[in-house]
């Protein structure tokens, strides 16, 4: 296999330090580990400086989340495979990461050889998907989401719980289905700005801090 220029991000210390031994334990993969980054920040500096094959990326990342990485990746159109590992398993979160382009999805707790499995099949040019991911009536495959669906509809008691208003709501809609701030911003005729300011004030109600968390939080409260 060719030598691929990877980044791994993850926001433990020790976490990045094992998969960096077994990278460097491995004869059979010529990984060259270009940087590691602990917070989202830091990887986006990173990505701006440094041309990669691969991110390996975790979704749960201080600063800025996975999610707002990826975003930062398809709108300056960085040509990499991207690599999720990740110890979220809910599907709407899985599904939400391959509509913001990512080649695979794999969980922390399974196998190092799946990791090694899931490099080599993305770079075949295909999607994958790792052992005990949710898939429950989702289909992951390039270009296969179809249209985009409205948040289902959360109950009045836990609006009332968060002191959630509308345009919360709507906003919170928004995010489900995967969009950016620029993209909500341009769909509700407001600014990016304003979009910020709305999504961290979601959180703080919700007291989740990262976009993964407001995800699986909003379905789990769906009346679905």
């Amino acid at each position: 296999m060719q030598l691929i220029k990877t980044v791994l991000a993850d926001s433990h210390r020790i976490f990045l330090e094992g998969i960096k031994t077994v990278f460097e334990s491995q004869k059979d993969f010529s990984i060259d580990l270009v940087h590691e980054c602990n917070n989202g920040s830091h990887l986006i500096e990173v990505l701006r400086k440094y041309p990669i094959d691969l991110l390996i990326l975790d979704l749960n990342l201080p600063e800025k989340d996975g999610f707002e990485v990826l975003d930062y990746i398809r709108k300056e159109k960085i040509a990499c495979k991207i690599l999720i590992l990740s110890a979220y398993d809910d599907p709407k979160i899985v599904k939400n990461a391959f509509r913001k382009g990512v080649d695979g999805y794999i969980l922390k707790d399974q196998p190092v050889e799946e990791l090694f499995e899931a490099i080599q099949i993305i770079y075949d040019d295909n999607n994958y998907i790792g052992e005990g991911v949710k898939l429950v009536g989702t289909s992951f495959f390039k270009g296969a989401f179809g249209k985009k669906k409205s948040l289902p509809q959360l109950s009045d008691k836990f609006v009332k719980k968060h002191s959630l208003t509308k345009r919360e709501l709507e906003i919170l809609g928004l995010i489900s289905q995967a969009l950016s701030n620029k993209e909500i911003a341009k769909e509700l005729f407001i600014s990016d700005q304003t979009v910020s300011v709305h999504r961290k004030n979601i959180m703080r109600k919700l007291g989740v801090s990262n976009t993964a968390g407001l995800i699986k939080l909003a379905y789990d409260y769906c009346l679905v």
